[in-house]
């Protein structure tokens, strides 16, 4: 019988000690939410400090990466189209998840808005971005979102201009 006890005891310490593999609370998360803060007011430094210097994000594929170096450079070209972009603050989800090889993942969903530079007009996108960390450093980052409404906001105003040039001329 005292060994039945030893036994079921020393279980449930094993199983209290493992670590929840799902949260929407920790250190990461918080990590998270400064970058896409960052991100929306522009604090480029700040942003890259979060970022491993051997870090890749993807974005929209799997093929091509930027460095965390090269995001400023990216996210202000983006920018120059935009007279206001950010993401909704109150549609916005985090989760951090624990895999099965110990490797922690943080997702966030959220609504990214902008308003086009050329005519004002309010672009909506949904967002997923999911970042794996190494220690408390982002190594690798992986974005996916839908630009079609973008882009065929910005084809229509560049054939708009050329229809202009054409009967102007």
């Amino acid at each position: 019988m005292k060994n039945l006890i030893a036994i079921v005891l020393l279980l449930l310490v094993l199983v209290s000690c493992n670590k929840p593999r799902y949260t929407q609370d920790s250190p990461e998360i918080d990590i998270v939410k400064s970058v896409i803060n960052n991100y929306d007011y522009q604090k480029w430094d700040s942003l890259t400090m979060h970022y491993a210097d051997t870090a890749k994000v993807y974005y929209n594929t799997r093929n091509l990466y930027f460095t965390a170096k090269s995001l400023p450079e990216y996210h202000k070209k983006n920018d120059s189209s935009f007279l206001t972009r950010a993401f909704e603050e109150n549609r916005r989800e985090f989760e951090m998840v624990t895999d099965d090889n110990g490797k922690k993942w943080v997702n966030f969903w959220g609504i990214w808005e902008g308003n086009l530079l050329e005519n004002n007009k309010k672009i909506e996108m949904p967002v997923h971005i999911t970042y794996q960390f190494i220690g408390k450093k982002i190594a690798l980052e992986y974005g996916y979102w839908d630009a079609s409404q973008l882009v065929l906001e910005l084809q229509r105003l560049e054939n708009m201009k050329k229809a202009d040039t054409i009967f102007i001329n």
